[in-house]
């Protein structure tokens, strides 16, 4: 929080909750519980407020996703109808229409938007190239 606070350089905050697998090194360790995930989602909300985005992967959460937008996600983050998650490659992407199901339902709109937050993409953080560029993007985003 200080270092947002002194450079505002902060853009989101991704709580990727552990997921076991047989074929990984933790694979006996606890996973967190839904307390555990919603507690870390609501305090990170409660300190940054909306300043910085709060983003919970879908995949990784798919039965309880909307209990983290009541609780203060409002990112989900990159998803791909292409790519699996090379993360997390034994949970795949939930798709775009279940998405926009399961955010509207819990009363917020699934829009689109770039790797840079809209409020980033100025000369502070991008060079010209890179912000004419960006801002073009941005642009067919919202048409």
């Amino acid at each position: 929080k200080k270092l947002h606070e002194k450079y505002g350089h902060i853009q989101e905050i991704i709580i990727q909750n552990f997921t076991t697998s047989p074929t990984i090194e933790m694979k006996n360790y606890k996973e967190p519980s839904l307390l555990d995930m919603i507690r870390t989602v609501a305090v990170s909300k409660l300190i940054f407020k909306d300043e910085v985005s709060i983003q919970v992967p879908p995949n990784l959460n798919l039965e309880t996703n909307q209990v983290f937008l009541l609780c203060g996600t409002d990112d989900w983050g990159g998803v791909s109808p292409l790519t699996e998650d090379y993360v997390n490659p034994t949970s795949p992407w939930p798709t775009f229409n279940q998405l926009e199901r399961l955010t509207e339902d819990a009363g917020y709109i699934l829009a689109e938007r770039l790797c840079v937050y809209k409020k980033y993409i100025n000369a502070n953080y991008l060079n010209s190239k890179l912000l004419e560029k960006t801002e073009k993007l941005q642009e067919s985003i919202e048409n």
